[in-house]
Order: C-alpha cells, then structure tokens, then sequence
C-alpha cells in the first residue's frame, strides 16, 4: 500500500510540474478563477453524461476527460492566486461527486433503453454511484474525527482513468463492471483502515 501511495504521489507531482503548472498559467491571464475552472469542468463532465445517456461514449469520454482537466486545474489556480478557501473546497468536493454521478446516471439511462437495455449494468452503475459516495463519506468522516481516510485502491483519480479508458474504447459497461466491485470493496478498505486508526491508542495517553 506504501508502494502505491508513493507512485500516486510521484505522478501527482509529475502531472503538476509539467502540465498544471503552465496550464493554470495560462488560465489565470485568461481571467478565469478558480471556482470557474470547477463549474467549467462539470459543465463539460454534464455534456459527457447526456452523450453518454444517447450511446455516444467516444465524444462522452473525451468530454468527461475534460472535465476531470479543468477539476484538476482549479486547485492550481487557487494556490496561484491566493484563493484557497473553505468555499472552494467545499464547492470543489460536491461538484466532484456530481460530475461523478452524472455519467453513472447517464449509463444508467442508456441501458434502460428498450434497445440497449442491460438490466446487469444499470445495477452495476448504481452500486458504482453508492461505491463512490461512500469511498468520499468515509474519507470526510474519518477527517473530522480527526484521521486521514485517504487509503483505498479506487480514489477519484483511478476511478476517472477508468471511465474515460473505457468509454474511449466504447466499452462502458467493463468500466461499470471494475467500478460496480471494486468501489464497495475499495470503501470497506478504507472504513477498515479508518476504523483501526481511530482504535490506537493516542500518544502520551496514559491508557
């Protein structure tokens, strides 16, 4: 688990020298804040989940590629502008999980059509939405008692990877199958960590 933190965290920082860096640049001299940048980006991930919705997984992809984009730049912006708050960070985290829901709920839509019904994935997609939500809740909860909540192998970024891959590949329903099991397990492993956190004893306690 140490090993994959610490590849996360080299990619992170690989992605923010070499592209959020100047992109953010770019952006700022362009007058675009850093909550635009969050609206901008679920905008796009919105139009991703209505193409979705209609079959159209190439362009959906692309779309909600650039909305995960624009999601990762306005952290950057905000830092280079001195406009980190707690009004950012909590619009940040909820348009998050709404850009997420969109395209599950999208999917969902497709496959409830008479003509590409798949009863299969529209259970999966919603056992993906409840994955999801429950991987950040854990992470949120574990946070205000005060403990990091951060393990898990599907956070946001490999779960936007995965979606966008396969909706490139136009092959949704392999991204609804990965998402459908391993959200559920990835939230348990987390609550578990989380849970066995919050059982150690606290240094210096005399206990």
């Amino acid at each position: 688990m140490a090993d994959l933190q610490t590849t996360r965290y080299a990619l992170r920082n690989g992605v923010s020298r070499w592209f959020e860096e100047p992109v953010s640049n770019a952006l700022i001299k362009l007058g675009v804040s850093a909550n635009g940048a969050t609206l901008i980006g679920v905008a796009i991930a919105a139009g991703g989940a209505v193409l979705a919705g209609f079959g159209e997984f190439w362009i959906a992809g692309i779309l909600v590629l650039l909305g995960a984009v624009f999601d990762m730049l306005d952290g950057g912006i905000a830092r280079r502008t001195n406009s980190v708050g707690p009004q950012g960070a909590l619009m940040d985290s909820v348009l998050d999980r709404v850009s997420e829901v969109a395209v599950l709920l999208g999917l969902v839509v497709y496959y409830s059509r008479p003509e590409s019904a798949n009863q299969s994935a529209v259970i999966l997609a919603l056992i993906a939405t409840a994955g999801s939500l429950l991987i950040s809740y854990v992470r949120a909860r574990a946070e205000g008692l005060g403990y990091k909540g951060t393990q898990g192998f599907l956070t946001r970024p490999e779960r936007v990877v995965i979606m966008v891959a396969l909706l490139l590949a136009s092959q949704p329903v392999w991204a609804l199958w990965i998402l459908g099991v391993g959200t559920p397990i990835s939230a348990a492993q987390r609550f578990i960590a989380a849970y066995r956190e919050a059982g150690r004893p606290v240094a210096g306690s005399s206990k």
